[in-house]
């Protein structure tokens, strides 16, 4: 299993097909109290850069974007519940969804931890 990352702030999680998204430890905490997501549709097919959520904060509202082609097969219902779960586990419990990839080498082009560490550093 592998972690990717995209310099919008999203981390992709690879198991086989199938990749779990959701925020960096980074946005979350540019955000603040996360108040509010908005999911995508299951079934749904985006393209990458295609926006395929929200997420609300006292702060602010950010899109989250696809960063890789792909239908969602499983959205976070806990954190529709909890939204605060984007905040105490962002890496974890605080998933965004789930997506089938339809094209894997797409993810070549996303950060490995090391370049996006040093990416978020001087965001």
């Amino acid at each position: 299993m592998s972690i990717k990352y995209t310099e919008d702030h999203e981390w992709l999680k690879v198991d086989g097909d199938t990749a779990t998204v959701g925020i960096t430890v980074h946005a979350q905490d540019a955000l603040g109290d996360v108040v509010f997501v908005d999911l995508p549709e299951v079934g749904k097919v985006l393209a990458p850069r295609d926006v395929a959520g929200v997420v609300e904060s006292v702060k602010a509202a950010a899109d989250v974007y696809m960063p890789v082609s792909g239908e969602i097969v499983e959205v976070n219902e806990a954190l529709r519940a909890d939204p605060s779960l984007a905040n105490s586990d962002p890496q974890g419990a605080g998933w965004f969804f789930k997506v089938r990839l339809s094209d894997a080498s797409q993810l070549d082009a996303l950060l490995d931890e090391t370049a996006y560490t040093a990416f978020a550093a001087n965001a």
